[in-house]
């Protein structure tokens, strides 16, 4: 509720200075008599206890009348939120080699377990250098042999988060490898259809929603050895589809993970450590860049770039619908004034 013409209350300050005149001014003859003690004895009636109903009544019209010329309204206030935000295909390798160990806040921790905390970070935000994407579009490809969707392009961060809980390491054997091109290429077509996505998740009419651009971020610790399809061929698609490629090679060198055993911590070398050329490649050919991540201090920092590099926009178009609420205060000044009207010509009338 708001009131179209406030300045109108200033009426109400009339209010203390008639009745400070009618006191001054409006004082009535009077006789003189050698005692009041019987009359004031008789005591009083009801008439005259209610003497000043007339006054009151009259006052409260005035009020009332102040308060509809006032214009209170009350208002529908509509806020269409227009948001231009990224569409994010998350591609993460989880091939056997990201077993091996890496830092992650002064622990040991495998590579990917070390990938999905700090990749929720970047989503959701954290205390520090990442204020989190609550405005983009993001999903989430896996591969190691085979490429997989694991979670469709979505707004709904929530439930990105538990389709993250979910991603493990490769258990069997046959699986292993790193099919890096089929998973490009099965996110790039993920991007290109992100519109029909969106339409399902929002609704064909519904256009509060803008993709602004598409991206896809690869993680990878190992080198192309599985698949149909070549990175660079991955590469080419994006790059016509209008998406942009940022790679980043994780862990450096060969991996190494560590077992437990009863004659204490046995190393296993993992692989042959990450491709970066082929990883410049891909990235350079979709206007793209590529990093190396040694722990998770450097990939936070590259998650930092990438936030810079990719921004969101919101827009607020607000609609404002206001119906006057004045017409109640009228009809009740009148009314209260036809009571008084009626009060002082009948039960208080009286005679000069």
């Amino acid at each position: 509720m708001q009131l179209g013409s406030p300045w109108a209350l200033l009426v109400l300050l009339a209010i203390p200075a008639a009745l400070y005149i009618r006191r001054r001014l409006g004082r009535c003859g009077s006789l003189r008599f050698s005692s009041t003690g019987h009359a004031a004895r008789a005591g009083r009636s009801w008439r005259q206890r209610a003497g000043q109903l007339p006054l009151i009544l009259r006052i409260l019209v005035l009020i009332l009348l102040a308060a509809a010329l006032a214009r209170p309204q009350k208002g529908k206030e509509q806020i269409r939120v227009v948001s231009k935000g990224v569409a994010i295909e998350m591609v993460v390798d989880r091939s056997g080699s990201m077993a091996a160990e890496m830092e992650f806040a002064g622990e040991k921790r495998d590579r990917l377990d070390v990938v999905k905390k700090v990749f929720a970070e970047f989503v959701q935000g954290n205390d520090d250098e990442l204020p989190g994407r609550p405005n983009d579009l993001i999903g989430m490809v896996t591969f190691a042999r085979f490429a997989d969707t694991v979670c469709p392009l979505t707004l709904a961060h929530g439930a990105l988060a538990r389709f993250l809980e979910g991603v493990q390491l490769v258990q069997r054997r046959g699986e292993d490898g790193t099919a890096l091109g089929d998973a490009l290429a099965l996110a790039a077509a993920r991007l290109k259809m992100a519109e029909d996505t969106l339409a399902r998740q929002t609704g064909e009419k519904e256009k509060s929603y803008e993709i602004k651009s598409k991206v896809i971020i690869v993680l990878t610790d190992g080198q192309n050895n599985a698949g149909k399809r070549p990175p660079r061929q991955a590469a080419e698609l994006a790059r016509k589809w209008g998406i942009t490629i940022y790679a980043i090679g994780v862990g450096g060198g060969e991996g190494v993970t560590t077992f437990q055993t009863p004659f204490g911590a046995y190393k296993v070398a993992t692989g042959p450590g990450v491709d970066m050329t082929t990883l410049q490649e891909i990235a350079g050919a979709t206007g793209g860049e590529s990093w190396l991540a040694q722990d998770a201090d450097a990939l936070r920092e590259i998650y930092r770039q990438i936030d810079q590099r990719e921004k969101s926009e919101i827009e607020s178009v607000r609609y404002l619908d206001y119906r006057e609420l004045f017409t109640p205060f009228a009809l009740a000044a009148l009314a209260v004034l036809a009571v008084e009207c009626v009060l002082t010509g009948t039960i208080f009338r009286r005679i000069p």
